[in-house]
Formats: C-alpha cells, sequence, structure tokens
C-alpha cells in the first residue's frame, strides 16, 4: 500500500512539472505583452507588470496590418479544412467502402505521402506555381495544404470505413439507394463525429504552418500570422515587449476557435467513427 502510494506521489509530482513547462512559456507572453519597456528592464521577465501598458500590442497591431493578417489565416486555413475533410471522404469511401484494387497500396501511398518532409517539396513547387502564375498568391498555399491534409485524411478514413457495418450499406441497397445518396444520407451523418474532428485539426495544423507560407507568400499583404510575427521577431528594432505582444495576439485566435469547437472536438473523440 505504500509502495503505491509512493507511486502515486510521484506521478502527480511528474504532471506538475510538465504542467509547469507547459505553462512557463504562456506566462513570460502573456506578462511581458502588457509592460513597457522600461518596466520590462528594471523587473525582469518573471515580475508581473506594475502597470498595464498596451504599447507593445498596439505598436505590433498597426505594424504588421494584424486584422489582414488574421483574415489571411483564416481564409487559407478555413478554405483547406473543408476542402481536405470533402476529399478525404471521397477517396476513403471509394477506397474503404468502394473497394476499389489495390487499397493496401492505395492506402500506403498516401501514408508515405504524409512522410514526405515539405523542404523536399519547395523547388519544385516553386518552379511550378511560378509557372502557373501562382507564387505570391493565397490559393498556391491553399493548393499545397489541400493536398497534404487531405492525404492524411483519406488514411485515417480508409481504415475507419473499412470496418464500416455491410449490414448498413445492404440495407441502403435494399432502399434503393445509389452510391452517392449511400455516401451523403448513410455513410457520412455516421462519420461525422470524425470528419469534425479532422475538420478542427486541419484548420489548426494549417493556421500554424510556417515553411511554405514564408516561401510562398513573398508580400506583406498575403502574409499570415505565424510569418508575420517571425519576420517581425527578426527585426534587430523590435523590443521585448512588442514581440511577447505578437506572440500574444498569434495566441488568441487559435484559443478562440478551440474554445469554439472545444463540444465538437470532445464529442467527436468521444463517439468515434461509427456508431
Amino acid at each position: 500500500m505504500t509502495k503505491k502510494r509512493g507511486v502515486d506521489w510521484l506521478l502527480l509530482a511528474l504532471v506538475v512539472v510538465g504542467a509547469v513547462l507547459v505553462i512557463a512559456p504562456f506566462y513570460l507572453v502573456l506578462v511581458n505583452s502588457f509592460k513597457s519597456p522600461v518596466d520590462y528592464a528594471t523587473s525582469g521577465p518573471l515580475a508581473l507588470p506594475q502597470e498595464l501598458d498596451f504599447t507593445g500590442i498596439v505598436k505590433f497591431w498597426e505594424r504588421v496590418n494584424f486584422p489582414q493578417k488574421v483574415w489571411n489565416s483564416i481564409f487559407i486555413s478555413g478554405v483547406v479544412a473543408v476542402l481536405a475533410v470533402v476529399i478525404s471522404m471521397l477517396n476513403a469511401f471509394a477506397i474503404g467502402i468502394g473497394r476499389v484494387r489495390g487499397r493496401t497500396w492505395i492506402v500506403l501511398l498516401f501514408l508515405l505521402a504524409n512522410l514526405l518532409p515539405q523542404e523536399a517539396l519547395l523547388y519544385p513547387l516553386y518552379y511550378m506555381f511560378k509557372s502557373i502564375g501562382l507564387y505570391d498568391n493565397v490559393w498556391s498555399v491553399i493548393v499545397v495544404f489541400t493536398v497534404i491534409q487531405a492525404a492524411f485524411g483519406t488514411y485515417l478514413l480508409s481504415s475507419v470505413y473499412g470496418t464500416f457495418p455491410k449490414e448498413v450499406l445492404e440495407a441502403a441497397s435494399l432502399d434503393g439507394a445509389n452510391r452517392w445518396q449511400i455516401l451523403w444520407r448513410v455513410v457520412f451523418p455516421i462519420s461525422r463525429p470524425t470528419l469534425s474532428v479532422l475538420l478542427i485539426f486541419f484548420f489548426i495544423w494549417t493556421w500554424n504552418e510556417f515553411l511554405i507560407p514564408l516561401t510562398f507568400l513573398a508580400s506583406n499583404a498575403n502574409q499570415t500570422v505565424p510569418v508575420a510575427i517571425s519576420v517581425l521577431q527578426g527585426d534587430r528594432l523590435m523590443d521585448v515587449t512588442t514581440t511577447s505582444a505578437s506572440a500574444l495576439l498569434g495566441i488568441i485566435p487559435t484559443l478562440i476557435f478551440f474554445l469554439i469547437f472545444q463540444r465538437t472536438l470532445t464529442r467527436g473523440i468521444t463517439a468515434g467513427a461509427v456508431k
């Protein structure tokens, strides 16, 4: 009994240490975003601000035109999430339920596509988008991330749809439903929790992407939030408080998105793919 209690205390201590390590960066960003440069220099990074100062937030907001960057990120992430989920569902329906030939090899191909590093794609994609006039256009990033996210979604949903109850599909066929009706009236409603989870993750993953948007969105008007923050943080003229404010403003939109869809995410994870 004593040994078991000791293990419990050890696990609790590890959880507390892990929580502190996770929370510490957010604490530093939060407290330093509302300090003036003088306050930061005198009190240091760990102390609470002596008085709230919004100079860093205002400076970052105006310097990078933050509302425009937020809209770019929302538009790109939203379009990618919706398109990737739709494409993933159509591909997985054909592979998992349609039983196309070479199903295993096709699923393996999608898995290998997810393992390909983004750095290997930069030059061929740069050459292709330059040739077709999509360089420095948000649609170039949308196309790339839709393909990347749809590859992962197809791999995941193919395994799910492969275990779909045959009785349900046969009953729908006996009722006169064609394949499109089976997809939209049977498969889609049942797998909606899984699709909702994919939609949320695709949005957040695309929002946080940095390398490809940095490469293909050269002009300031097309940049996303992570790119704008990184470019600003590379400016030697920026002080620590403004840099912290940029990080805080970059976190807030994704935090709001997560809080809005938290219930959907929880239901999707607990409900499973097939009821």
